[in-house]
C-alpha cells in the first residue's frame, strides 16, 4: 500500500464475496473520509456480532472485519501494523487512533459458503475473537 501510485486504494478480498461494483460507492464517499469501510448488511458469524457490538461501536463502524475498504494514500503512513492477524481490524483501530476520518457504506452480502475459510464455525469465531482482543488491545495502548 505503501507503494501505490494512485491517490486512493482499494482493498477487496479475492474470495468474491465482495461485489467490485461496489468499488464506485467507496470512491464516491472518500473525498468526505480518510477511510471508508464496505460493511456487510448482516453479519454471519456471532464473534463478528460481538466486535460489531465492542470494537465498531468505539470506530464507528458496524462490520469491523470488513476488508473492502477505500483509503486515501495519505493516510497509509499513519499505519504501522504490529497485531498480528486481526483479520484488518487493526486498520480501523489505528485510524481511529490518529484521528482519521472513518466513513461506512452498507452492502448486502452474498450468501456464506458453507466451509469458512479460516476454519470450521468454532475454530473461525475463536480466530475472530482472539483477533478482537488483540485489536481491543491496540487500541487501549
Amino acid at each position: 500500500m505503501k507503494m501505490a501510485k494512485y491517490p486512493i486504494i482499494i482493498t477487496i478480498d479475492a474470495d468474491l464475496e465482495n461485489e467490485p461494483a461496489d468499488i464506485l460507492k467507496l470512491i464516491q464517499k472518500i473525498n468526505e473520509f480518510d477511510i471508508v469501510v464496505a460493511s456487510r448488511t448482516k453479519l454471519p458469524r456471532i464473534s463478528e456480532k460481538i466486535a460489531s457490538k465492542t470494537l465498531g461501536k468505539i470506530i464507528g463502524i458496524t462490520d469491523t472485519f470488513s476488508n473492502f475498504r477505500a483509503y486515501k494514500k495519505e493516510t497509509i503512513s499513519k499505519f504501522n501494523l504490529r497485531g498480528g492477524e486481526t483479520f484488518g481490524a487493526e486498520f480501523p483501530v489505528i485510524a481511529k487512533k490518529n484521528q482519521l476520518k472513518i466513513g461506512e457504506i452498507h452492502y448486502e452480502p452474498p450468501p456464506r459458503r458453507r466451509n469458512p475459510r479460516i476454519g470450521g464455525k468454532i475454530k473461525a469465531n475463536l480466530r475472530l475473537i482472539w483477533a478482537l482482543i488483540k485489536a481491543l488491545t491496540i487500541y487501549l495502548i
